[in-house]
């Protein structure tokens, strides 16, 4: 997984110092393939763990998390979407990297909807991408499920920690 280049100079800077970086989610939902009335989530299978999730990132500098969640939705599995809502905000625990590189991210779950585009692994980022009935999920974190809650949640308003 290539490290954005913004974060290889601020770690020029910082070493291994914990940074605090803005992410986003994007829990890609479509009509089932099968059925008029079943759900089908979008998820990928993270290379360098093999844990599935929705579609993750890093937010760029200066770019909206709703414009990134987007763009990841496209650059990890070849797919256009649109962004309907911001359904979570939370923060990550802290998490160290085998490098001793420690980060800690803000992330921004988005609750979106697939518009066109054949679901497939687009970088190197991903091992595997597939959509899943959501009483077919594969097994996933209990972060993981709690975003994919939120963005299926129907909620108008967005989840916070508090």
């Amino acid at each position: 997984m290539p490290i954005p280049d913004f974060i290889v100079a601020l770690r020029q800077k910082v070493g291994n110092d914990e940074l605090w970086l803005p992410a986003t989610t994007a829990v890609v939902r479509r009509a089932a393939s099968d059925a008029e009335d079943g759900v089908e989530l979008l998820l990928v299978r993270r290379a360098d763990n093999g844990a599935w999730t929705p579609v993750t990132g890093i937010v760029d500098p200066g770019e909206e998390p709703a414009v990134a969640a987007r763009r990841e939705a496209l650059e990890e599995a070849g797919v256009t979407i649109t962004v309907d809502r911001l359904a979570l905000v939370r923060t990550t625990p802290l998490v160290s990297y085998p490098n001793g590189d420690r980060t800690r991210y803000l992330d921004h779950t988005f609750a979106c909807t697939w518009v066109s585009g054949e679901a497939h692994v687009a970088d190197d980022e991903s091992s595997e991408v597939g959509w899943f009935r959501l009483d077919d999920l594969p097994e996933l974190s209990d972060e993981m499920r709690a975003r994919i809650d939120a963005a299926l949640s129907g909620e108008v308003a967005a989840r916070f920690d508090t």
